[in-house]
Order: structure tokens, then sequence, then C-alpha cells
């Protein structure tokens, strides 16, 4: 099973074929955030660029951990990945972060943590995809090799994908994506 998070102003169907294509015999699960930034669909509220509404990002971590660990649940046997984009990126890390267990593998494609997340030794040994931008204006790089550093310190396979640009998803990045959700 695939989950699919789209960005800021994409919806469900942002990555819903590519997820399809990627894992053919999976069943994709790609919802669509419920916040709207003038009229852009997000996962949570934001109170300015990079400035994250903090209680807002909890209450919806936990009902999209729920969401998650119902479809886990009708699915007992089969493993849960997760793929998303900017936005979706954040609202996956943030639920992986709180919830280790839902997640066997995890592909954050130009994510923006600007918190000190706590340790979470449970992540230890999971698989986790991050690409960036090091010139992505919306995601500086130094934030996100924070966040890759992070993922290292907590015992997580991290592979990472960086490009020389910015914000935008390059090919090197989805055949990267690709490699983490087909790998044995």
């Amino acid at each position: 099973m695939v989950f699919a998070f789209h960005g800021t102003g994409g919806d469900e169907n942002q990555f819903f074929e590519l997820a399809q294509q990627l894992l053919p015999r999976a069943g994709v699960v790609s919802p669509r955030g419920d916040v709207s930034e003038m009229g852009a669909a997000r996962f949570f509220r934001r109170t300015g660029e990079g400035v994250y509404d903090m209680d807002d990002l909890a209450r919806r971590t936990g009902a999209m951990a729920e969401f998650v660990a119902a479809h886990k649940a009708q699915n007992p046997n089969a493993p849960v990945y997760g793929f998303g984009y900017s936005n979706g990126a954040n609202i996956l890390a943030s639920v992986a972060m709180a919830h280790p267990d839902l997640f066997d593998r995890i592909a954050l494609l130009h994510p923006l943590i600007p918190w000190e997340p706590e340790a979470v030794p449970a992540l230890a040994d999971k698989r986790v995809l991050i690409t960036a931008g090091k010139h992505d204006p919306i995601c500086p790089w130094p934030m996100s090799q924070r966040l890759i550093d992070w993922f290292t310190t907590q015992g997580a396979q991290v592979f990472t994908k960086v490009h020389e640009g910015g914000h935008d998803l390059r090919q090197p990045e989805l055949l990267a994506l690709e490699a983490l959700l087909k790998a044995p």
C-alpha cells in the first residue's frame, strides 16, 4: 500500500498515477489536504512561508495517523510506504516522527521541517529517502541537510538525491523514489 501526499495547491490526483506506475500491484491512497490557503489545498495551516501553526500541525498529524492506521488495519499483511512532496512531505514527516510504526518506507521530496524534532529511536533501520534542491527558496539547503542528519542520527537507512536547482522535482529524484519503493 502506498500513501501519496500532494504539495501545496495539489490534490489527490497529483501523484496518484505516479504511485500506480511505480508500484502497479499496490493499493494507492492519496488523501487531499483539507486546509485552504487562498484556495490552495494543504495538509495543515501556516502563518507565513516556513512558519507553521504548530498546534494545527499536531492536530492534523494525529488525524492523519488515525487515517493511515485505519487503512493499515484493513490490510494487515501489506507493507505501507509513504511519499510526499513539499507540504505533503512535511505532514508525512510529522506523522512518521510521531508514529514511526505506521510506515515501512518513507520518501520526503523537498521537505521543510523548521522545528527541532525529538529523538525517535523507533525510526532505526527505516528506509528514508530525502530529496532536495541546493537552491530551493522554499526549503533552504541547510534545513534539508539538518533533516538528513536528524534521520541518520535516529539510525534510519537514509538515501538522498540532491540537485543544484530549486523546489522542482527532477527525474533523478523520481528514479530514487522508484528505487526506494521497489527495493526488496
